[in-house]
């Protein structure tokens, strides 16, 4: 895929003035792009029948607007937000940085209770055959889930719900589907449920670029001593770029630190109300999958007496943080770095339910993998890796 500089330049080029570049940005929006496409309009859902430009350079390109009551509006191009996951949605960004502005926008800074979806409408579902559904949040009886293809949501009545995790693809056989209040609904039996992150078409979080670590310079009071196995593949891989991990958290509201949506979930868990907890967490989810910290702390709910379904959510953060990280990162990750916790932990919470699970080899990987990402290990992993290699029974260690 071309990058967001080489459509620009691409486009831009040998153009001398603005109004031929708006003329070619309008061209190619239409070539890449299908019409009519979800979007929003101030959290608002909008269908987008099609793009225009008529000249006037100060305005530049102009979408024309249909809302739900079938009323149609023109406003900017740049007043839209379009889901990541529309075809095209590159060539929507490189018009937007080219302008000088954000390249990718989303709604996150509307509040969880107030955000609007665009909804599944007839059509959008084959009945006569089985379907897939994005799990994004879980309730006792119903799942909210997206559309893969056109990213409606629907929500899902069906047994054995209280299982699925949020990030999950359920495969359904689907019985019917209806609409109440005004928001549709499917209901039909679960066949199967998979992890499969990249087919959720998520935006890959960011890594910032912090410096680098030596570890020469952190061993160094410890030089004297023979260094520790894991200590010894730390120093042998030498100075290492350092990275931080963009953190989202759905409704945070940056200017009142202690508005918190993840304390406030661990607050409830901790005065006793889990289940408030749980229903709190998964409002993060359906806000945003990427909310690393949200499934983290969904398995630390359910990882005492249930540790077979907390490693499903713990695994799903870490596949989901994964699609920052390619096969050749070699990088470090450190703790103290805010953004990095919810990956580590994610981490961490898998590992020890492998453990627990007696799949020692598996845990022994990731914990060696740790290591080398928090090399400082705030998490003290580095205790436990001999543990899981002499295949330990969990129940005999008592000190995680």
């Amino acid at each position: 895929m071309e990058t967001l500089d080489e459509i620009i330049a691409q486009l831009t080029k040998a153009l001398g003035s603005d109004d031929d570049i708006f003329k070619a940005f309008y061209r190619a929006l239409k070539d890449n792009v299908s019409f009519p496409a979800d979007g929003f309009v101030i959290g608002v859902p909008v269908s987008v029948i099609k793009i225009d430009y008529d000249g006037n350079v100060k305005r530049g390109l102009t979408a024309v607007c249909r809302r739900e009551d079938d009323s149609l509006y023109t406003i900017a191009l740049t007043q839209v937000v379009f889901p990541m996951t529309l075809a095209g949605i590159e060539h929507v960004a490189a018009y937007r940085k080219w302008l000088g502005l954000e390249s990718f926008t989303s709604n996150d800074n509307i509040p969880i209770k107030n955000r609007q979806y665009h909804k599944a409408v007839d059509g959008d579902l084959d009945l006569s055959r089985p379907v897939e559904l994005a799990v994004l949040s879980v309730k006792e009886r119903t799942a909210r889930c997206r559309l893969p293809e056109s990213g409606r949501i629907i929500t899902l009545r069906a047994g054995d719900l209280w299982d699925v995790v949020p990030g999950e693809i359920v495969t359904l056989q689907p019985h019917k589907q209806w609409k109440y209040g005004g928001h549709p609904y499917l209901s039909g039996e679960i066949q199967s449920t998979r992890l499969d992150v990249k087919s959720l078409e998520l935006m890959p979080l960011g890594l910032s670029d912090i410096g680098t670590w030596d570890p020469m310079e952190y061993f160094q009071e410890e030089i004297d001593e023979p260094p520790e196995e894991w200590e010894k593949s730390v120093i042998d891989r030498g100075a290492c770029p350092m990275f931080e991990m963009e953190q989202i958290i759905p409704g945070e509201n940056v200017n009142e630190p202690f508005d918190d949506p993840i304390l406030k979930a661990v607050e409830l868990k901790e005065s006793g109300h889990r289940a408030d907890a749980r229903a709190s967490l998964m409002e993060l989810c359906q806000a945003d999958l990427r909310c690393l910290d949200a499934h983290a702390h969904l398995g630390g709910l359910v990882f005492d007496h249930r540790p077979a379904q907390a490693i499903r959510h713990y695994e799903t953060g870490l596949r989901i943080s994964e699609l920052s990280l390619d096969d050749k990162f070699s990088g470090v990750m450190p703790w103290s770095c805010m953004g990095n916790r919810p990956f580590l932990r994610c981490m961490h919470g898998y590992g020890l339910c492998l453990w627990r699970l007696d799949r020692f080899k598996e845990a022994e990987l990731i914990f060696k993998r740790m290591l080398l990402l928090n090399p400082v290990d705030n998490q003290g992993v580095r205790f436990l890796i001999d543990k899981v290699n002499a295949g330990t029974d969990w129940n005999d260690f008592d000190d995680v």
